[in-house]
């Protein structure tokens, strides 16, 4: 047989040190990004480091207590799940209690106030016409998406969460009423509310008046006038109850955020269009445009028509007018302006949004319309005396599992066990700096089932090395010396490893898309360590491999080397065929 070509050997042989390089470089890199973020330790979950318990009851309406089904229940908890939970491996617990209670569990590190801030927020989700309001800041919008199959166009912008651009902008002091936009409030409830909310005659009836209105229009108005007079939306305990209870067919007052710390009031008509008329909500970077981080909305086809016939009415308006009010649990979280009427069943919101608060508003527009509503009911703190308990057991646990892993390798593979220890021991770093990294990036939180992803990744990588450590064995029993021998296995070798790594990411990817809760933990972890196994013995364990077999120690095979070809068996070594050499001429003689 013949040898293979010295080039190849030289060219595969030529680049290990570029590959050790390129894996410490990452890992200093990583641990430098650790420390720099201030996060130096994973964030545990609730099983280990304990966190909040809250306890939520749902209320029914009078009239409506048959709402309150296990339909209904388990769709409030996919909801909370997914406001809560993100990804899911935020180790934050929600399941139903009952058949009336949800309770949320919330591990120690979240932001537990926010937290309960979104699970609370329970109410249902409208979108209501802006009869008058004080104004603060810049105009705003709303637009056809670009996707949007309306021919309609414009510029948007977001007042209610929008970024003030300068101190003067965002220092600027409201006006006292609606008179600074040209109409007092009593005008603009009677002559803007009608049209504002033309879907419900019982809504006009009691939000405007006609020629002849009725006492109790009158009556209606009159108690407006006085709430909006009487509003102060800078305390907290006055927009606490600003809007809480008002029916979707009534007009009411409320209180939005402008900017922090800045607050704003506002009269608003009936609800033209409900939550769950919003079939998606994303935020999206626009880059064809300068508006930056914008929130797409599609409605369902009930929604659209809806929508487009508020959006028609209201750009017939003048400010503020022709805004309308996104209102979740009696409170505004952003109020754009129309400009033209939205048939095209999508529209995009745009302003000075950060990624977070684009994020934030089409959560609240994907996952803000629950089928009921929720009381708190307790808050109560969770201690994480039985998972500490368990955590030193599974510690314990894969602390023998990882001695028996390295016994295993010195007594079988010995001189190899060189390359196998300190592989182990990257792969190990890297897990744990990357699951700390993931903590703060994403909400990742390490529970017991992440605990024992991890302990069951050590087998996984060792039979990485295993596989390799064979190949090269089996081209040592044909009689190969080692250096061709590594670079022989090693395509057999990454074939075996690729194809067994991608069943088990495949296997941990399903249990991930099809469970909840702890278990995406196991699973998530499993997956990470997986993708780094193949990191690791592409970029350190080969390399290393190719370096070693440079050394006498293993080239010659020392019996301690673990590569000793007559204790593998190996056959004789095998030899080019070479030309005779052709007889001297006798003439040079």
């Amino acid at each position: 047989m013949a040898a293979p070509k010295r080039g190849r050997i030289a060219s595969a042989q030529s680049k290990p040190w570029r590959s050790l390089a390129l894996i410490l470089i990452a890992i200093v890199a990583l641990t430098a990004g650790m420390f720099a973020s201030g996060h130096t330790t994973p964030r545990l979950g609730i099983d280990l480091a304990g966190g909040t318990s809250i306890t939520l009851r749902a209320v029914a309406e009078p009239g409506q207590e048959s709402a309150i089904n296990k339909t209904n229940m388990d769709t409030a908890v996919e909801i909370m799940n997914r406001r809560v939970n993100g990804l899911g491996v935020s180790e934050a617990e929600v399941q139903t209690q009952g058949d009336k209670n949800i309770i949320v569990n919330i591990p120690k590190g979240t932001n537990s106030k926010e937290a309960r801030q979104q699970v609370g927020t329970t109410a249902k989700l409208y979108f209501r016409p802006v009869i008058a309001t004080e104004m603060s800041g810049g105009a705003a919008t709303a637009t056809p998406s670009p996707s949007a199959s309306s021919s309609a166009s414009g510029k948007a912008t977001d007042k209610a969460t929008e970024k003030a651009t300068d101190k003067s902008t965002s220092s600027a002091t409201p006006s006292a009423s609606s008179t600074s936009q040209g109409r007092a409030v009593t005008d603009a409830l009677k002559a803007d509310a009608s049209p504002s909310a033309g879907a419900s005659a019982s809504a006009s009836a009691s939000a405007s008046s006609s020629a002849s209105p009725s006492a109790s229009g009158s009556a209606s108005t009159s108690k407006l006038e006085a709430q909006y007079a009487a509003l102060d939306c800078s305390k907290k305990s006055v927009r606490a109850t600003a809007g809480k209870g008002a029916k979707p067919t009534d007009p009411t007052v409320a209180c939005g955020e402008t900017s922090p710390g800045q607050w704003q009031k506002y009269i608003l008509g009936p609800a033209e269009v409900d939550g769950t008329d919003v079939k998606k909500a994303q935020a999206v970077f626009n880059t064809q445009t300068a508006a930056g981080w914008t929130v797409t909305m599609d409605f369902t086809s009930k929604g659209t028509k809806k929508f487009a016939d508020i959006t028609g009415k209201l750009a017939k308006n003048q400010p503020p007018q022709n805004q309308f009010a996104i209102v979740l649990d009696g409170n505004v979280v952003s109020d754009p302006r129309v400009n033209e009427a939205l048939t095209g069943g999508n529209a995009e919101i745009s302003g000075s949004f950060t990624q977070e608060e684009a994020q934030s508003l089409a959560n609240m527009l994907k996952y803000g319309a629950l089928p009921l509503t929720f009381k708190e009911d307790s808050v109560t703190t969770v201690t994480a005396a039985l998972g500490g308990e368990q955590l030193h057991a599974g510690l314990i646990a894969g602390a023998i599992g990882l001695a028996l892993v390295v016994v295993y390798l010195l007594v079988f593979y010995r001189g190899l066990s060189v390359i196998a220890i300190p592989s182990l021991l990257v792969s190990a770093i890297l897990t744990y700096v990357i699951m700390t990294l993931l903590g703060p990036a994403i909400g990742f939180a390490l529970n017991l089932p992440a605990v024992c992803g991890a302990i069951v990744a050590i087998g996984i990588t060792a039979d990485s090395f295993i596989v390799f450590f064979e190949r090269v064995r089996d081209e040592i029993r044909e009689g190969r010396s080692l250096r061709p021998a590594v670079e022989r296995a090693w395509p057999r070798a990454r074939r075996t490893i690729l194809v067994s790594d991608f069943v088990s990411f495949l296997a941990a990817a399903v249990l991930f898309i099809v469970t909840v809760g702890k278990v995406q933990g196991f699973a998530f972890t499993l997956g990470l360590t997986t993708v780094l196994d193949v990191v690791v013995v592409f970029l350190f364990t080969k390399p290393l491999m190719t370096i070693l077999a440079r050394r006498k120690f293993f080239a010659n095979g020392h019996k301690l080397s673990g590569l000793d070809p007559k204790a593998l068996g190996a056959k004789a070594p095998l030899r080019r065929t070479r030309r005779p050499a052709r007889p001297a001429d006798p003439k040079e003689a």
